[in-house]
């Protein structure tokens, strides 16, 4: 997901601004104004309208570390009326930000972000009171999880004593700042699944998320040691990148499996890099020249992933605005849609409402109706099923009006997600 460094988190208590430049006639908490409806009453829109909740370093929520439980649930609750006031369907609720849950989880510790101290519980179930009471709300709830980062930094001794990687201290490499497991060793595959998946039986999540982090973003000047792991496990692969590319790929397909077991019906989604190459690197690329490639430098075969249905979905992060010169979305959203196109995979589009407004962001994100112009142009794209909104924060404050706008001029009516 966006590297959140990078972020400016707004304040809680710009909470009503959005609903209050909503137009009139708008949303309650419950639903807003009923657009056609089947014999049941059921809204016939379908379409995904999603919303992704940040849990990383506090992004959305909660909005600090170690506030009460009460205090927790409240800002959880408003999270999740705004979604509906916005008639958003989906929360996309990071429930696995760094090697550790938001839920008791018999594998890996309470996350620091609930209370400040890793492994300390925090006095209740935020992921099962996510799913409750997004149910309750009609909203679909996908439990998103970071598969192979373990902290934001790269100190072993401050992870609590009984952490996985504390146990396994040679499942793990330090890159950039930041702890991950080694995606090369199959038994870090079998654990981060296992971790993963004791989400996916505990609760009745409607589906599974994964986000753009695999082998992590390249550092200038800085090495991914996995030399012992490649030695060890590489013979028959042409070079590295095929390699880790075949272990993600393995992640995936093994994943996918895996949800469908244990959880029919539930989707499994992945939001990628929005460039998979460009056609500089691969005819098969986009017309872009983005300095980051999925393919090549996080060895995510995002197209491969679509093209075979391994995954139910893909939110592609096209980050940028229109007539962006190195990644045009009016490039990029084209691009995918040619990719689903004929596949089982649902294509949606990620959208960067956190640049909204952002004066660190060029002029096209100083325009309010920028995201709604990105909606515009992918209505003429059958094969785009909906967008997904970064992030919660921002759906919540939304300064520049953007997302009321969207809510307003695309969202008069109810939608259910796509299945």
């Amino acid at each position: 997901m966006v590297r959140v460094e990078r972020v400016t988190r707004r304040t809680f208590t710009v909470a009503a601004l959005s609903a209050l430049t909503l137009t009139a006639g708008t949303a309650t908490a419950r639903g807003g104004p009923q657009g056609p409806a089947d014999a049941r009453g059921r809204s016939t829109v379908t379409e995904m309208r999603g919303m992704w909740l940040a849990t990383v370093d506090n992004r959305d929520w909660p909005s600090r570390a170690g506030l009460s439980a009460a205090r927790q649930y409240s800002e959880l609750i408003a999270l999740l009326d705004t979604a509906v006031r916005c008639r958003l369907n989906t929360v996309m609720f990071q429930v696995r930000p760094t090697a550790d849950a938001l839920w008791p989880s018999p594998y890996e510790p309470w996350s620091q972000y609930l209370t400040g101290v890793q492994g300390k519980d925090p006095g209740w179930d935020p992921l099962g009171t996510a799913v409750r009471e997004a149910h309750a709300r009609g909203l679909e709830l996908h439990a998103w999880f970071n598969p192979y980062r373990i902290a934001r930094h790269t100190d072993l001794s401050r992870l609590t004593a009984s952490h996985p990687a504390r146990r396994h201290p040679d499942w793990v490499v330090a890159y950039g700042g930041t702890l991950y497991y080694n995606p090369g060793l199959p038994a870090v595959r079998a654990f981060v699944q296992q971790a993963m998946l004791d989400a996916v039986r505990a609760y009745p999540v409607d589906g599974v998320h994964f986000d753009d982090y695999f082998y992590p973003y390249p550092v200038a000047g800085r090495l991914f040691d996995d030399d012992a792991a490649y030695a060890r496990h590489g013979g028959g692969f042409p070079d590295r990148a095929a390699w880790r590319r075949d272990n993600i790929d393995r992640l995936v397909r093994e994943m996918a499996e895996a949800v469908r077991r244990i959880r029919p019906g539930a989707q499994f989604g992945i939001s990628p890099f929005g460039v998979w190459r460009n056609a500089s690197s691969d005819p098969r690329g986009s017309d872009t020249r983005a300095a980051v490639q999925a393919y090549d430098d996080l060895h995510a075969d995002t197209r491969t992933w679509v093209e075979e249905g391994w995954i139910d979905y893909v939110v592609p992060q096209l980050y940028w605005n229109i007539g962006f010169p190195a990644a045009d979305y009016a490039t990029l959203l084209p691009w995918w849609a040619g990719v689903a196109r004929g596949s089982r995979t649902k294509l949606y589009a990620g959208e960067a409402l956190y640049k909204a407004g952002d004066p660190a962001q060029g002029p096209a994100w100083q325009d309010p109706e920028e995201l709604s112009r990105h909606l515009a142009f992918a209505a003429g794209y059958p094969e785009v099923r909906g967008h997904v909104f970064f992030a919660g924060t921002e759906v919540m404050a939304d300064p520049a009006g953007a997302m009321a706008r969207v809510a307003a001029g695309h969202y008069r009516q109810p939608a259910d997600p796509p299945h």
